[in-house]
């Protein structure tokens, strides 16, 4: 069984940098995540959340667009795609927003009212990621 052990402490979960001014929403959307299986950092505040993408890498950055201003989320997602590691990111609302295409970036999430949706879309932003990733590296290699 030692083996196993090994392999399994190689498993990399994919981190999650939530960011939302709501404790509310905050709390319960990182207790839905993180019971779905990924690491979750949260952030009240834009600010908060820039420290936080400087310290660690993410594979997926969730951030409310309105927060301590009405352009503070979204400056949040701007850095983000800033950072070398490239983070998947989305915008999080409980409002959708009219008329905008589903594949706009950055993509749009509803706060979530299906649940299975909701983290079907997280895991296939994930996965995304990794095969954008990949695919820079064959290019590189």
């Amino acid at each position: 069984m030692p083996g196993k052990r090994k392999s399994l402490r190689k498993m990399e979960v994919a981190r999650v940098l939530l960011v939302n001014d709501d404790v509310r929403s905050r709390l319960t959307l990182k207790a839905l995540l993180e019971a779905g299986g990924y690491r979750v950092d949260a952030a009240a505040s834009a600010a908060e959340a820039v420290g936080k993408l400087g310290e660690r890498q993410y594979e997926l950055v969730l951030s409310d667009p309105q927060m301590e201003s009405p352009e503070a989320g979204l400056s949040v997602l701007a850095h983000a795609r800033l950072m070398d590691y490239k983070p998947a990111t989305a915008i999080l609302t409980a409002h959708p927003v009219p008329d905008t295409p589903p594949d706009t970036p950055p993509c749009l999430l509803v706060e979530p009212e299906d649940l299975p949706g909701f983290m079907s879309k997280v895991a296939d932003l994930i996965s995304q990621r990794a095969a954008r990733m990949v695919e820079c590296e064959l290019r590189r290699g």
